[in-house]
């Protein structure tokens, strides 16, 4: 009897090894995961104690936007390792001189989901599935678009409706399956700190409950993911970061020149203008002088260093405002006391954005320091066994330090 007992014990010990080092052989998942508008010091709050974790046991550092400082541009910056400038998505609104009368603009459901406005490059999910490699995408933008004919095997259509807690239910849903239609890239995106800090202010109290039910679901993410025992590269970042607003702090575009003469593409902590047909040029004149708080430039001219201006699809005309100032044209979309926004120059520290990475491809314990967002794309083909890409805005070099040799 006890020998038959040791005899199956010994047995159920060899499969447990086996099953161990068959989880440990398996590909191992690549989550990306964005915190629309979550600066790096909300970490400092003491209400962020799993993403504080994942940092403790993996890799940490801050991430430099790309110039505009918005949703759209900053997310396929991430994905396509091309700043705005080059793919293609210029702002969360803008105009093609190929499509004269329409305007692409994020809450636009039919241009936003227009594959003319997105195929310009190539997002690191199209380039996966090419190569036999399966994904998920759990929002994010871009993601339910055909570009170049492909879309992820798996994605969402957004609905700001979905709760956090059902976007992650999805993932680890995913997760579950058998290996051969398990997906080895996902992407799942959060827009409540974003939504927060807009409507009440980067130092709000609804600010801080966002960022905790955040923390939450990412801890219920992570927890989960260790249940199932499979390998997985968790990279959370943010687009942006989020800096106050006043009402008392604002330009109007109508006290500068009449509002026919000109169309407001996009407006906030920049303006993106375009001149209406038979101005000639009384909108430059208007605009290219010196303002208070505000600075106007035509594209071709942007200040260099934040590498704008040369796609066809940024406005004639680009003003930017200073720090915690705002330009208008009407009345503004969000409150602005208290309220929040993003947009201005991406060397201002408030734009900053979050950026931890853990797994077991991660060197323990690396601090980064301050990276351009266009890096995490070398990153992702890393982990996915992608070669390195030619022609990028990247220099790979962050994965280098991040990843283990």
């Amino acid at each position: 009897m006890l020998r038959s007992l040791l005899l199956w014990l010994l047995i159920l010990s060899s499969v447990s090894t086996v099953h161990a080092q068959t989880r440990t052989s398996e590909n191992p998942v690549t989550i990306l995961i964005s915190i629309d508008g979550f600066r790096p010091d909300y970490l400092e709050r003491g209400i962020t104690p799993h993403l504080n974790a994942l940092a403790a046991e993996g890799a940490r550092g801050v991430l430099k936007p790309s110039f505009p400082t918005k949703t759209f541009p900053n997310h396929y910056a991430i994905v396509t390792g091309l700043r705005p400038d080059r793919n293609g998505i210029v702002g969360n609104s803008m105009i093609d001189p190929e499509r004269p009368g329409q305007m692409f603009s994020l809450g636009d459901a039919q241009q936003s989901r227009d594959p003319f406005w997105w195929s310009q490059v190539e997002p690191i999910w199209v380039t996966a599935e090419k190569s036999g490699i399966r994904t998920a995408t759990a929002f994010w933008p871009g993601s339910e678009v055909a570009i170049q004919n492909s879309r992820p095997h798996d994605w969402l259509r957004f609905d700001q409706a979905i709760s956090n807690a059902q976007r992650v239910d999805t993932v680890i849903d995913w997760l579950r399956r058998p290996e051969a239609i398990r997906p080895r890239l996902v992407t799942l995106y959060f827009d409540a700190v974003d939504t927060g800090g807009h409507r009440f202010g980067p130092e709000s109290a609804e600010v801080n409950k966002a960022i905790a039910e955040v923390d939450a679901a990412v801890g219920h993410l992570a927890e989960e993911i260790a249940k199932l025992e499979r390998p997985a590269n968790l990279i959370l970042v943010s687009d942006h970061g989020m800096a106050a607003t006043d009402e008392a702090k604002t330009i109007q575009l109508d006290a500068l020149i009449e509002r026919q003469s000109y169309i407001a593409v996009e407006t906030g902590p920049y303006a993106a203008i375009e001149p209406a047909a038979g101005t000639d040029r009384r909108v430059h004149s208007a605009l290219l002088k010196p303002h208070p708080h505000m600075a106007c430039h035509e594209r071709e001219k942007f200040p260099v260093h934040l590498h704008y201006g040369q796609n066809p699809r940024v406005a004639a005309i680009i003003c930017l405002a200073d720090p915690g100032w705002v330009i208008l044209s009407g009345p503004s979309p969000y409150p602005l006391s208290p309220g929040g926004a993003h947009g201005w120059s991406n060397d201002m520290p408030e734009m900053r954005a979050l950026f931890i990475a853990s797994g077991p491809a991660f060197t323990k314990g690396t601090n980064i320091g301050l990276i351009d967002n266009v890096e995490v794309y070398p990153l992702l083909r890393r982990l996915l066994g992608q070669p390195e890409a030619k022609n990028t805005d990247a220099t790979g070099k962050p994965a280098e330090i991040l990843l283990k040799k």
